[in-house]
């Protein structure tokens, strides 16, 4: 119920009449003013009751009289009645019914009951509710009041006093909070501020309001008060305590901050009053030093008292809370004096307290960046941030080093604040494994044998103090041990936390800011932001500057001196933060330094000292800190209560003993991972120091890298193994994720943080490969491993770092010695390469040509790496990488293929291999995927791979590969060209942009005509490889392919192909093949036996270059038409005659056969003819038959190709028009050939002229092939063929026909039987001639001179039937007459000259028909033709049976009479010019050479043989009757005589003189004797003399023949006599018998003849025979008697008597 209320109000009526009432009872006796005054209140009360309705209102307008009453009561000094009014009077007060001058009226009353001692409280409770249920009393009246409690409060009594302190306290704020209300009332209000004066009249200051007023007066005086000076405005006061004021002072500053913020009445009290006041009262403790004698200073030092000294803290602490912004430079002395507390020449209570303030603090960030501003960024000032920092850190300092003063004391607990938190209290902190196991150890900091125990102090971030709270003790309490400690720490913990949160918070918003700049900010204030933003940093850099040094000073030591996990946790996370902040904040020095201390902390002791101390310490020093160092030997410092949890080997060069790992390390390391983790984006170049640790740590504890770079539990390699507790194992996989966990959470880093961190990857990378130099000791793999982590798991910006990374893998780590350290490099680069390329990119790899490129490169540059490990991990990734990603390689495909084709013949087979088997793969796989640019390096890399020498196989495979890539390009050929001419275009542009030719192998060729060219010059590269089994294969590939796919190229091409590749191709092979080697091979290796046709270098040369010159001419036969119309086609057949004649000259027999073959390919062309021509002239060409070998070049292909003449013509000009053939452009081709020929003709058939053995010999097959060659060229010469051209001929088969045959070759080119047979080289020359004879019988008169020599080259021949030729001076073993079957195959010479016998034959046999031919020809009768071969025939005719074949001679008369047959007619014709006179005397020779002559028949000649013979003898007579004597009146005298004398020697078969040889059975011809002699008689009586010379020829044979008829008689009769008994021999019987037949013989001729015919000396010859024949009638004979009676019976018919006549006129 309220006071105003009706009800109240009545309530208040009454209860006031009663109390008036009361008052009157009590004073009816002792005090009657009182009770008089009392009843006059009635009755008041009840007139203001009846006539006012606000009867409140009225009752305070009377308020004065209402109170008097009770006021008198008071004055009675009866308790009883005092304590009545003063009742009434606190009711009225209660209902705000007391005007202002009752309320002095009242004040003054007390003061007089507080002066008489009277009911203290009840005046107390009195005063308090006048002040605070209404605001009447001011001024004096309030002082007064105020006065009055603080008399009360220096009472003797105790209760007294406390309540009297309580309500001042009270009172005192009841006096501020009127004046914050009054501002309130007073807030809309703007009044001028008036100027303030110079304080000269403290108490009235005019432009305060009353309330205001009053609170300056009243602090104004406790300040005076506290001074111990007069009070200005509490008059009365008798006496005053400071510690009292000053809590009092400090109560008003705390609670009231406003008041002084807002007046700057007020403002000027804390500056002009407070402060100095303050300073005043802190001397004695500034000058006070512990322990210090009197004879340090004359005056004596008041001591610090520490009532007053903890008061004054808190005021500092107040007013540097509230008011730093007024009394910037008066906190700055308050904060030195607070850090000149913490000396350690100060009372340990005083430094505690100092502490305590440091705390209170240390809790206000803002605060602490306040103080950075104001004095640690101004010029000229203390720097009080950073000095409290340190002050902070040597005072914990101080505490490890100086024994604490209050420790002896610490043993009592003190009370109060701290009771719960003393060292016999074991509150267990969680996480801290003891080592003793079952007592939980109390928490401590242990260093250098000093142990501070560890307190609770506070929640954290509340400075809640113990000291600063006794207000109560006078004496200075002793401290617990560790207390200071124990908030020095907590300061720490919480100035860091306070400052890093802080920070990270407006960090955080300016980023935000930045980031979005939210629409709806005004740009004013972004403006502002922007102007601040940098002010703002600045402050935080230079908070962060001032503070570090001395925090980490101090947290390095307290984590040095832990042995709580709690106390450790904390103090690595407040160095965690701070190095995040200053990462943050890009302060590089300090935040390395506190990532240095983690990194220390997390190593064994003294190990960290190398580790970190600078990078750039050597390799020597690293070791020495853990040199001769044992696990028992622990570090001085603290590790004696460590908990050692692992043993491990340090990362050094030298194996070195062991190290230990406490479990604090492995916190520590643990931090160092969570810090890694969480700010990696800040550390930047510190990564390098925590990766390094890290490292180190790793290697400790023995883990090693498994795949991926993720590094699992494994085994130290050397030295003794890693010790793991069971404690530390369950932590390593932990471990082991955290550190997989940190790599994967680079992905979250920005760019510049994953630079730094790749960059101290490297340079780790760099150290550990230092250390595994020169040993094979395991390397420390932690670096390459985390790289590729690291590159793995950001793929998505993989751009940015992969030039660092794969950069420091391939030039560094793949390139290391130590081979283990190789292998990681190369399985992280190709890891790399195969994850970058599979990884699912933005924009993908097929339209970032950039990005696959740079993926791609590290693979190309693994190439440059010697090592055949690296090449293998590089060709297995280019393998996995065809098959996952063949199809989408584009662009990177010339990297790859560059890669493949990286191969070096020192890389060993199995390399090689597998670099082939990628080549296979992109061959029968990938060659339509990918850019035809491209085309030309497979091609490129498959000719590398047949080059290279490891391996022959592959050498092989590859070619066929070539030849597969051939037939893609012909399949594909259209869209290859139009690509290539697409890509072509491009780069001729750029080209001329860059105003630089155009680079590209066979430049002005069409690109893929380019392309054909590369893979022909390969092919030729491969063409002349060392070993015989490749050349042949690329040879084979190489003329295939042109062969196949030529048609593709454009014309001009073709230039290149024919003067680039062919020609090139065989200056090579012509060039290795005169200079191979002829020392015999033995093996081909293993056991593989060559075969003794190709066991030297040189013939397995001679079958590379027979194999290139047969492709060559093949490709000049087949594409002939096409070459021609290049302009040089006359050039290039003059080179490649060059080449088969040098072939063919070779001294090879292989080579030289090849040449020829290919020589009658290249001829095979016949010169384009018109239709009606053409047959003829082929038919004119009788072709010998090619050698089968030829034919089989091409794979069954018979010469005479498809596109023959007519189709190319065809092809070229259409079918109607064909022109006339450029004649004369083609008979210089053909003379070329022709003058090729002849030059290899010449010197292959030109006689050797020494003796030595070595000659070479052309063989039969060569010489052969060299002549059939002819027939066909001389188609295409035959017009220009002149005389001087078949000289040459002649020399040339003359030559050719007597080169003798190796021995060894004899059995198969020799007949082996008595058949005469040819060889074809025989039947080659014959056909020759037969050609040559053939057209000139057909042509022109002017080539008719030519049949003289054509007759003269056989009948050179025909001699050799009897005088073979000799082959220079080469000794021949001569084949014995083929009718002797033994050809003896192993003659002792090594040359077999040939049986020439049926050449000589046959080449008589072609004479004869040549001659019947041409036995008219005025050339012929010129050269005395027919003379020639009678000559020559001569030479068998005259041996007969001497001659080395039978049928020799016989075919020699057989020709002799064909030929006169013919040519006798002729020669009768001709006779007047004397054309023949020199052929009769030769002819006459001959019959008689043969028809008497001088060889003997051989013994074994049977008698049908010889009757043979004598036929023959008898033809060559009937041929003289007939053909030659009737004629006699044509022919020479004197040849008719001869023939006349040799039949009339054939008609008397007279026998030799000498009986010695003729002896032997001569078996008498008689048969040839009678037709001797008939011719001769035949002759001696022509019935019709027709011309005297025919007369002369018959008188002249009849003489010759009676003549020898009267010898023969003669020589028989005399025989007779002189023989005796004895018979004559049979010989000289049949003799005699044919003559005295031929005598009856003669006698019957001349019975039939004219008489008139008969000469007369005829008559008489034949009468004188008669006395002859008489005498030989004696003789013995039966036989001789018989044919004596026969020639004598005829004689019968001349015996008659003589009759005179006359004759001739006479008688």
């Amino acid at each position: 119920m309220s006071t105003s209320s009706p009800e109240a109000v009545k309530k208040l009526l009454e209860n006031m009449q009663t109390d008036l009432r009361s008052l009157s009872m009590e004073c009816k006796k002792k005090f009657p003013p009182v009770k008089e005054a009392a009843e006059s209140g009635i009755v008041k009360i009840k007139t203001i009751a009846s006539r006012h309705t606000d009867i409140l209102a009225a009752l305070k307008e009377n308020s004065s009289e209402v109170v008097q009453p009770f006021l008198m009561g008071c004055g009675t000094k009866e308790p009883k009645i005092t304590q009545l009014c003063l009742a009434a009077i606190q009711r009225l007060m209660s209902h705000e019914v007391v005007s202002e001058a009752a309320a002095g009226n009242i004040i003054n009353m007390l003061w007089q009951l507080m002066e008489n001692g009277l009911e203290e409280l009840k005046l107390l409770q009195t005063v308090l509710v006048l002040l605070t249920t209404n605001t009447v009393v001011h001024d004096e009246a309030l002082s007064k009041a105020i006065v009055l409690c603080f008399r009360l409060h220096f009472t003797k009594d105790n209760i007294t006093n406390n309540t009297a302190a309580a309500t001042v306290r009270q009172v005192v704020t009841v006096v501020f909070e009127r004046m914050v209300a009054e501002d309130d009332r007073h807030k809309g209000i703007i009044e001028p501020p008036a100027a303030i004066q110079g304080n000269s009249n403290r108490r009235s200051i005019s432009t305060l309001r009353p309330c205001a007023k009053d609170a300056y007066m009243l602090f104004q005086d406790l300040c005076q008060l506290v001074n111990a000076d007069a009070p200005y405005w509490l008059v009365g006061m008798t006496e005053m305590t400071r510690t009292f004021g000053l809590e009092l002072l400090e109560s008003v500053l705390n609670d009231f901050p406003q008041v002084f913020l807002q007046h700057q009445e007020f403002s000027f009290l804390l500056k002009e009053r407070v402060c100095p006041l303050v300073i005043k009262l802190f001397s004695p403790n500034i000058k006070f030093r512990q322990g210090n004698n009197a004879t340090s200073s004359p005056a004596p030092v008041e001591k610090p008292y520490f009532p007053i000294c903890m008061r004054l803290l808190r005021v500092v602490s107040v007013l540097i809370k509230h008011f730093y912004s007024l009394l910037v430079t008066e906190c700055e002395i308050f904060l030195s004096l607070l850090v000149k507390f913490l000396d350690g020449d100060k009372p340990q209570w005083l430094r505690a307290v100092a502490v305590e303030s440091i705390h209170r603090l240390c809790v206000q960030p803002h605060l602490l960046r306040s103080f950075c501003q104001s004095y640690d960024m101004k010029q000229h000032s203390t720097k009080v941030f950073r000095d409290i920092v340190n002050a902070l850190g040597s005072f914990i300092q101080s505490l490890f080093i100086v024994p604490n003063a209050g420790n002896s004391t610490s043993v009592n607990t003190p009370t109060g604040a701290n009771s719960s938190s003393g060292p016999s209290s074991t509150q267990s902190l969680p996480g801290v494994s003891g080592v003793t196991g079952g007592v939980t150890p109390q928490p401590a900091f242990e260093y250098r044998g000093t142990w501070i125990p560890i307190m609770t102090v506070n929640v954290q971030g509340i400075a809640k103090a113990a000291y600063l709270e006794m207000l109560d003790k006078v004496e200075p309490p002793s401290i617990p041990e560790g207390y200071a400690m124990s908030v020095a720490f907590s300061c720490l913990l919480d100035l860091v936390r306070g400052i890093t949160t802080m920070i990270e918070k407006e960090l955080a918003q300016d980023e935000a800011v930045h980031l979005n700049k939210p629409a709806a900010v005004p740009e004013v204030t972004t403006k502002e932001r922007k102007e601040q933003e940098p002010v703002l940093r600045v402050v935080w850099e230079e908070m962060v500057n001032a503070c570090w040094c001395g925090l980490l000073a101090a947290l390095s030591l307290l984590l040095d001196a832990s042995t709580d996990e709690t106390a450790t946790e904390n103090i690595l996370k407040a160095e965690m933060t701070m190095a995040s902040l200053c990462g943050k904040l890009g302060l590089v020095t300090p935040r390395d330094a506190f990532i240095t201390a983690i990194c220390k902390a997390s190593l064994p002791p003294h190990y960290a000292l190398t580790a970190l101390s600078t990078s750039s310490s050597t390799l020597s020093n690293k070791t020495y800190s853990i040199q001769g160092q044992n696990v028992q030997i622990i570090s001085p410092s603290s590790e004696s209560h460590q908990q050692v949890v692992a043993v491990g080997q340090p990362l050094t060069v030298q194996p070195q003993g062991t190290v230990v790992l406490t479990a604090k390390n492995i916190q520590c390391m643990r931090t160092l991972l969570n810090l890694a983790h969480c700010h990696g984006t800040v550390l930047g170049t510190s990564w390098q120091l925590v990766l390094a640790t890290l490292q180190h740590l790793v290697w400790i504890l023995g883990l090693k890298p498994g795949s991926g770079g993720a590094l699992k539990p494994g085994r130290a390699v050397e030295g003794p193994s890693t010790v793991l507790t069971t404690a530390v194992m369950t932590d390593l996989p932990v471990i082991s994720n955290i550190l997989s966990r940190l790599f994967e959470s680079s992905q979250y880093l920005d760019d510049v943080s994953l630079h730094h961190l790749i960059n101290a990857l490297c340079s780790l990378s760099m150290e550990a490969m230092d250390m595994a130099y020169g040993n094979n000791k395991e390397p420390s793999l932690f670096a390459v491993a985390k790289l590729l982590e690291t590159g793995l798991v950001n793929m998505d910006r993989i751009e940015i770092l992969w030039r660092p990374l794969t950069g420091h893998l391939l030039e560094k780590v793949c390139q290391h010695p130590n081979s283990r350290m190789r292998e990681w490099g190369a399985e992280a680069v190709t890891s790399l390469i195969k994850a970058g390329l599979v990884y699912k990119h933005d924009p993908p790899l097929s339209q970032n040509q950039r990005l696959h490129l740079l993926l791609l490169n590290p693979l190309k540059e693994l190439s440059n790496i010697l090592h055949g490990d690296i090449r293998q991990k590089q060709l297995e990734c280019v393998l996995q990488i065809l098959q996952s990603q063949g199809d989408s390689l584009g662009p990177g495909w010339p990297l790859v293929l560059g890669v493949i084709g990286a191969i070096r013949n020192d890389q060993g087979e199995s390399l090689i291999r597998t670099a082939f088997q990628c080549l296979q793969l992109v061959v029968t796989d990938f060659l339509p995927t990918m850019p035809c640019t491209c085309l030309q390096i497979v091609v490129e890399v498959a000719g590398s791979f047949g080059l290279q020498n490891q391996e022959l196989n592959i050498s092989l495979t590859s070619i066929g590969l070539l030849w597969n890539i051939s037939d893609y390009f012909f399949q594909r050929g259209e869209i290859i060209e139009t690509e290539l001419d697409k890509e072509e275009a491009v780069l001729e542009k750029q080209a001329k942009e860059k105003g630089v030719p155009l680079n590209r192998p066979f430049h002005p060729a069409p690109p893929f005509d380019c392309l054909w060219l590369c893979l022909y010059a390969k092919l030729g590269e491969l063409c002349v490889d060392p070993r015989p089994a490749v050349r042949k294969s690329a040879g084979q590939t190489l003329f295939s392919t042109i062969t196949a796919h030529g048609t593709l190229l454009q014309q001009a091409t073709w230039h290149t192909v024919v003067w680039k590749v062919l020609f090139n191709l065989l200056d090579r092979v012509r060039k290795s093949s005169t200079t191979a080697d002829k020392e015999k091979i033995e093996s081909g290796g293993g056991n593989i036996l060559i075969h003794h046709s190709r066991d030297t270098a040189e013939k397995q040369w001679a079958e590379t270059w027979v194999l290139t010159l047969a492709g060559v001419a093949r490709i000049f036969n087949t594409r002939r038409y096409l070459l021609q119309s290049l302009g040089d086609f006359f050039k290039a057949w003059e080179v490649l005659l060059d080449h088969i004649q040098s072939a063919a000259l070779s001294k090879n027999n292989e080579v030289s056969l090849a040449a020829l073959k290919s020589f009658q390919e290249i001829l095979q062309i016949v010169t384009p003819v018109k239709d009606s021509e053409k047959q003829d002239a082929l038919a004119g060409v009788n072709m010998p038959s090619m050698i089968d070998s030829v034919t089989a070049s091409g794979p069954g292909r018979p010469l005479f190709r498809t596109d023959s003449v007519g189709e190319k013509l065809t092809r070229y000009y259409g079918p109607e028009q064909i022109p006339p053939a450029d004649e004369i452009e083609d008979s210089t081709l053909w003379w070329s050939a022709w003058n090729a020929w002849y030059r290899i003709g010449t010197d292959s058939t030109r006689p050797p002229t020494s003796t030595e053995k070595l000659t070479f010999i052309p063989s039969q097959p060569f010489l052969t092939a060299l002549i059939q060659i002819f027939p066909a060229l001389y188609q295409h010469i035959k017009n220009g063929f002149s005389m001087d051209d078949l000289k040459k001929l002649g020399v040339i088969l003359h030559g050719a026909v007597s080169v003798p045959i190796s021995s060894d070759a004899s059995p198969f080119i020799l007949p082996s039987y008595t058949e005469a047979v040819l060889t074809s080289l025989q039947e080659a020359v014959l056909t020759s001639l037969d050609v040559l004879q053939k057209a000139i019988c057909v042509g022109a008169e002017n080539m008719q001179v030519m049949y003289p020599a054509i007759f003269d080259q056989l009948l050179l021949f025909v001699e050799f039937s009897c005088k073979p030729p000799q082959y220079g001076k080469v000794e021949t073993k001569h084949i014995a007459n083929a009718k002797f079957n033994q050809i003896q195959l192993f003659a002792p010479a090594e040359w077999v000259a040939l049986n020439y016998v049926p050449f000589a034959e046959k080449s008589l046999d072609v004479v004869v028909d040549l001659y019947q031919k041409t036995a008219c020809h005025k050339a012929v009768v010129n050269s005395k033709v027919l003379q020639q071969i009678i000559k020559t025939l001569r030479i068998p005719l005259s041996m007969k049976y001497s001659c080395p074949s039978e049928s020799t001679w016989k075919l020699a008369v057989a020709s002799l009479l064909k030929v006169l047959s013919i040519g006798l007619p002729v020669a009768r014709q001709h006779a007047s010019s004397g054309k023949f006179d020199t052929m009769w005397p030769e002819l006459a020779n001959a019959f008689e050479d043969f028809l008497f002559t001088k060889s003997l028949p051989p013994d074994n000649l049977s008698i049908q043989e010889f009757q043979k013979n004598e036929r023959i003898d008898v033809e060559v007579v009937q041929l003289i009757s007939t053909e030659i004597l009737p004629f006699a009146n044509f022919i020479p005298k004197e040849f008719v005589s001869q023939i006349m004398l040799m039949l009339n020697k054939g008609s008397i078969h007279s026998q030799p003189a000498s009986f010695t040889e003729a002896e032997i059975d001569i078996r008498m011809r008689e048969e040839f004797s009678k037709v001797c002699f008939e011719t001769l008689l035949q002759f001696s009586f022509s019935n019709k003399v027709s011309t005297p010379q025919e007369g002369y020829i018959s008188r002249m044979a009849l003489s010759v023949l009676l003549k020898r008829s009267q010898d023969v008689l003669h020589r028989y009769v005399e025989d007779e006599k002189l023989s005796g008994r004895c018979p004559l021999p049979r010989q000289q019987v049949t003799e005699i018998i044919f003559v005295l037949k031929a005598i009856s013989t003669l006698l019957d001729s001349l019975k039939k003849t004219q008489p008139e015919n008969v000469d007369a000396s005829t008559w008489a010859q034949v009468i004188a025979l008669y006395p002859t024949l008489v005498e030989c009638i004696t003789c013995s004979s039966p036989e001789v008697s018989l044919a004596l009676k026969e020639a004598l019976s005829p004689f019968k018919d001349f015996m008659q008597p003589p009759v005179t006549k006359v004759q001739n006129g006479e008688s």
